[in-house]
Parts: structure tokens; C-alpha cells; sequence
């Protein structure tokens, strides 16, 4: 029988406390709005640690700026869950 295990970046769970502090910020949508643009465009921003907004993306309509945002709090939720290990899916008796 063979057993494969592969370590990536991706699913580590030691990760450095800032860089989890920064996912757990980027993760809460109160971090996060949406200003409209001279231009028309909405521009998606998200709030750092030293309370400045930082532009992260702009779409035409706000309702894909709102879905943006929502993907990408949706990432960093994952790559938190990834920092607490292996999930056991299932067990054998």
C-alpha cells in the first residue's frame, strides 16, 4: 500500500500571528466598504490595522463590487480553517 502526503503553503497550520491577524481582519466584513468613484466605478476597500482604507478592486455595478468583497472574505475564511489542521471527514472501526 502506498501513502502519499503532500505538505503545500496552502494548507499549513502554523502560520505567523500577524499574518493570522491580518486574515481574521480581512475575514469580518466590517472591515470592509464600498465608495463610488468620480468615474461611475465602485471601488472595494479594506480597512488595515492602522485604521486606513486601502483599495482592493473597482467594478461597474455595486452589486459586483458587494459579490467581490464577499469572495474574498469568503478566502480568507478558508485559509483560516486551514490554520487549525486536518478536518476528519471520516473513521473506520
Amino acid at each position: 500500500m502506498t501513502y502519499f502526503y503532500y505538505r503545500s503553503s496552502t494548507a499549513r497550520t502554523q502560520v505567523d500571528p500577524q499574518t493570522k491577524a491580518h486574515w481574521e481582519s480581512l475575514a469580518k466584513k466590517s472591515n470592509w466598504r464600498i465608495v463610488q468613484l468620480p468615474n461611475g466605478y465602485y471601488q472595494a476597500e479594506v480597512k488595515d490595522a492602522n485604521d486606513n482604507w486601502n483599495d482592493v478592486t473597482r467594478r461597474e455595478t455595486m452589486e459586483s463590487c458587494e459579490a467581490a468583497i464577499d469572495a474574498s472574505i469568503n478566502h480568507y475564511e478558508q485559509k483560516l480553517l486551514s490554520t487549525q489542521g486536518p478536518k476528519v471527514v471520516k473513521t473506520f472501526e
